[in-house]
């Protein structure tokens, strides 16, 4: 065969894989829409669960997955941000630099429960936070640190160094250098990191399983050491558990559709967010 034989082979190849993703993609989106858009309603969204989570809606979980999602933020994206400033614009590339990013690779690669097992161990217990949303906040917080690191980390070396160099020649400081000038231009591929992180947070049952999530607790959270529902969890329990399955599937479906709505709804305020910035930045 020629060369444009098997450039065309090669591309149909690629071609078809992308689009199977795509259609796989859209299959399991159209699956849970199908069978979970009938369940929706505003008393479903609004209103609190009811006779063992057999009836009413799911707005405890939806506020206590907004608080897990927020808090675990708060926590792990200054931290990821700036351990990544340290070890791209400071450390060089030496031996704790390196040791640093094979840990954290090690920490990427960790199981989600092992997670949940350390925060029950550490903040729940040794700390004595308790069940809480403190807890939670923190192990989901550590879970996608690795995450916020190595996506910052790409995202500083992405800016050119003309840009440091050209600010130092001008009488900057370093400090100055990496805040007015790397951390701008770098920002937009930084919120990167922060949609990943929210999408895997916003998924995770494991490490709220052992410290905060609740059974049934049809109540807002009235501090950050209160127990919270969580759609995760929510979803997991009324899917696994109670004697009238059938009964309780529908609320399932739409348990995990407001789940991946919630997921979406975040990723767009992030992209907006990001592209803001970036607009910004060429502006300037």
């Amino acid at each position: 065969m020629g060369k444009k034989t098997n450039q065309s082979i090669a591309f149909w190849t690629f071609r078809i894989l992308g689009l199977l993703v795509v259609a796989i993609l859209f299959w399991i989106l159209g699956f849970i829409v199908w069978h979970g858009v009938g369940v929706i309603s505003w008393d479903f969204l609004t209103t609190a669960p009811t006779d063992g989570m057999t009836g009413g809606g799911i707005f405890p979980a939806i506020v206590g997955t907004f608080c897990l999602i927020i808090g675990s933020m708060v926590i792990a994206f200054p931290v990821g941000v700036m351990s990544a400033i340290y070890t791209t614009e400071y450390a060089g590339n030496g031996k704790i630099v390196r040791f640093i990013r094979v840990m954290t690779n090690n920490m990427s690669s960790i199981p989600s429960i092992i997670f949940g097992l350390f925060g029950m161990s550490l903040f729940v217990n040794t700390l004595g936070f308790g069940d809480s949303i403190i807890a939670g906040s923190f192990t989901l917080g550590l879970l996608v640190l690795p995450l916020v690191i190595r996506t910052t980390e790409e995202a500083l070396k992405a800016v050119p160094d003309s840009y440091r160099t050209g600010s130092l020649a001008l009488g900057a400081t370093k400090l100055q250098t990496i805040t007015r000038v790397v951390l701008p231009t770098a920002f937009p591929n930084i919120t990167t990191g922060l949609i990943l992180s929210i999408g895997r947070v916003s998924g995770e049952t494991a490490p709220i399983l052992f410290t905060v999530a609740a059974y049934f607790l049809p109540k807002l959270p009235a501090s950050i050491y209160d127990q919270v529902m969580a759609l995760p969890y929510h979803l997991y329990v009324i899917a696994t558990s109670g004697t009238d399955l059938e009964a309780t599937r529908p609320i399932a479906y739409g348990t995990a559709l407001v789940l991946i709505a919630i997921v979406l709804v975040m990723n767009l305020l992030a992209s907006m967010m990001r592209r803001y910035f970036g607009g910004k930045n060429k502006v300037n």
